[in-house]
């Protein structure tokens, strides 16, 4: 059976692992992103390593949720104040910063039961718009958010180490 809860201090190894993990899954094993070894050896410690982690865990502005299913970790959701680079957002802003799940768990509703999640928070928490970055070839990821009044406002590049992806941003007024 799976639970949704906020995410404890002992979690850190197990979030920073499954954060590793879902993204060489979804980018490098499901979209074929031919990142040089280096490059997503550096970035994946840099965004998903322990301190890395534990940082973000502590930041206050944030709110996570975990999904666990039989004493593992398998999905997991941050969102907090808006930092993407667009002209008309803002800290104000509230930003789904990341939702995945891992590719065992998928088609199980997590994903959608996490996105309920981190839209009713960020509505209860910020004024204005809500944003999302989303990889320019995720149609599926574009889908979901876009059945959530998501709409495309601009785009940047995302670094994985020197290759940079083409990131959507979108926007829910």
């Amino acid at each position: 059976m799976v639970t949704i809860r906020p995410p404890v201090p002992a979690d850190v190894e197990a979030l920073s692992e499954l954060g590793k993990r879902t993204f060489v899954e979804t980018f490098v094993h499901g979209f074929a992103i031919p990142y040089p070894d280096e490059d997503l050896a550096h970035f994946l410690e840099e965004a998903f390593g322990v301190e890395s982690t534990r940082s973000r865990l502590a930041d206050p502005t944030s709110f996570w949720l975990v999904a666990e299913d039989e004493g593992r970790l398998v999905a997991y959701m941050q969102s907090g104040p808006c930092n993407l680079p667009h002209p008309d957002a803002s800290a104000e802003h509230g930003e789904l910063k990341r939702l995945y799940v891992a590719r065992e768990a998928q088609g199980t509703g997590l994903g959608r039961t996490l996105m309920d999640s981190s839209m009713d928070w960020l509505q209860r928490n910020f004024t204005g718009p809500l944003w999302i970055g989303v990889w320019s070839g995720n149609d599926k990821a574009q889908r979901l958010y876009g059945a959530y009044g998501f709409e495309l406002a601009g785009e940047y590049e995302f670094p994985v180490g020197r290759v940079r992806d083409r990131e959507f941003i979108l926007r829910k007024a």
